[in-house]
């Protein structure tokens, strides 16, 4: 009996439209605003939309959910008005679109309306694959603003230096790390931060501007419990995660806290790279590997297993397989404040 041919794997849709961060979006008769990260979908589109009204203030704005379309709604906005006013159409919840809406919205794009803008947002998952796939192809001459999770700090390091940048504030790299350790968790309450502080008068803005503004959030950060746990400071780690556990801060993001930092060191334990080369090797910030090998100082192999093993058991302890989360915490930084001996 002859072999079967190899099962050929399933071919990728290409893509043949600009795929653009955020920040770049730009006017086009189709714009397709994908990725779960909702704050920057939000910042793209209205960043678009103010583009629009610049170029034009009698832009039209009408709003569609695609998971409630009826039938003939696109075609209807996107006829011409009495005074041809250009015409912006966002469409959400396109990951929910009903048949209607992909039946029609395919056909629209054979011939997209003249000076209209049509916005689709969608957040993920495989419904409506046909038409991300013909929007992708190039069908209705269209442009894909990609709007991933931020989720490394190096990322969220750069979100915030950029968020300076643009209003063109001087903002020192301390300042900027303070504040992603204490906004890490939600990136629009990190953009809420950076946007206060650059309302402020100072001429530089340093960590102690940080400070005057978030001083509580800063001090029982979770990040600022495990620095002081990490360098041994076990007394102070303990008294920080009372004020942040007073302060209504949940167990779990303490935890992770401290994972996070840990896991870094032990990318980093042993080896003889610079920090530059070690922040392009491992997709950190530069200023991450310097505080890793920093914190590296005065730890063992042996005392980073054992402060992993710690916290992974914690990390279940807080999670409902305990019933003492507090002791739990505490007993965590007397184990990783003493370099992993037990």
């Amino acid at each position: 009996m002859a072999a079967k041919p190899p099962a050929r794997s399933p071919a990728k849709s290409k893509v043949a439209i600009p795929q653009l961060t955020w920040n770049n979006v730009r006017p086009a008769p189709i714009v397709l605003v994908s990725g779960t990260e909702g704050f920057l979908a939000d910042r793209a589109i209205r960043l678009l939309r103010d583009t629009l009204k610049v170029e034009d203030p009698s832009l039209e704005v009408s709003d569609l959910e695609a998971d409630q379309y009826a039938p003939g709604e696109l075609i209807s906005l996107a006829s011409p008005s009495l005074f041809s006013e250009p015409r912006m159409i966002r469409i959400t919840n396109v990951e929910k679109c009903s048949d209607a809406f992909i039946t029609e919205t395919l056909k629209y794009l054979d011939a997209p309306a003249d000076d209209t803008y049509v916005v689709l947002r969608h957040a993920g998952g495989v419904r409506g694959k046909k038409l991300l796939d013909a929007i992708r192809a190039g069908t209705g001459g269209g442009i894909e603003v990609v709007c991933i999770d931020l989720k490394r700090d190096s990322d969220k390091y750069d979100f915030a230096a950029a968020e300076f940048a643009t209003q063109r504030r001087r903002v020192t790299p301390g300042a900027l790390h303070t504040l992603v350790s204490a906004f890490s968790a939600d990136l629009a309450e990190l953009a809420a931060a950076c946007q206060q502080l650059i309302a402020d008068d100072a001429d530089e803005i340093n960590e102690s501007t940080v400070a005057r503004y978030y001083s509580g959030r800063v001090e029982t950060s979770a990040f600022k419990v495990a620095d002081s746990a990490i360098a041994g400071r076990s007394g102070e780690a303990l008294v920080l995660l009372r004020h942040a556990l007073a302060s209504g801060a949940d167990p779990v993001p303490i935890v992770a806290a401290f994972a996070s930092k840990v896991r870094t060191m032990a990318k980093l334990s042993g080896g003889s790279m610079s920090s530059g080369q070690a922040a392009k090797t491992f997709g950190m910030a530069p200023w991450q590997a310097e505080r890793a090998m920093k914190d590296l100082r005065g730890w063992s192999d042996a005392g980073l297993g054992s402060a992993i093993e710690a916290i992974a058991d914690t990390d279940a302890q807080v999670k409902g397989l305990g019933r003492d989360p507090v002791f739990a915490l505490e007993r965590m930084i007397s184990v990783v404040a003493a370099r992993g001996i037990r």
